[in-house]
């Protein structure tokens, strides 16, 4: 016997189309579905339905050619400003309420300079020599 190489049955391949995903007509008049926005609360409207008071620093601009120059941006709620009227921060007659939170934010800035100013001054030497002297009998004379 001789043997023969047989070539490889092929099996026949049905070939189906691919199934297509109907597809929805539409109206043309009709409107298209809405879409959902989902808005999430910035801490002010957090703090105003809780009645807090909130400020913050917004934005902060320095003069390129002064850099000790600039101005603060503040935003605030009305519960901030009664707190603040309560302190005793008022405003003229028509005047904003930005002018008593500017009375205010000075305030604070004038704490700030009083604090480091104390804190520079007191590391700083007296300028003036103590003289520590034995009185004997255990007493000792500073001048």
């Amino acid at each position: 016997m001789v043997a023969k190489k047989t070539p490889a049955k092929k099996t026949p391949v049905k070939k189906t189309p691919a199934k297509k995903t109907p597809v929805k007509k539409t109206d043309s008049t009709a409107k298209p579905a809405a879409k959902l926005k989902v808005v999430a609360k910035s801490p002010k409207d957090i703090a105003t339905e809780k009645g807090e008071p909130w400020v913050s620093v917004i934005q902060v601009e320095l003069d390129p050619d002064n850099i000790g120059n600039g101005a603060f941006e503040l935003d605030w709620n009305d519960k901030f400003i009664a707190n603040l009227v309560r302190a005793g921060y008022q405003a003229q007659a028509n005047e904003p309420e930005s002018t008593i939170v500017d009375r205010w934010f000075q305030t604070v800035c004038r704490n700030i300079l009083a604090e480091n100013f104390e804190q520079w001054e007191a590391g700083q030497p007296s300028g003036r020599a103590t003289v520590k002297e034995d009185l004997g009998g255990g007493k000792t004379g500073v001048s």
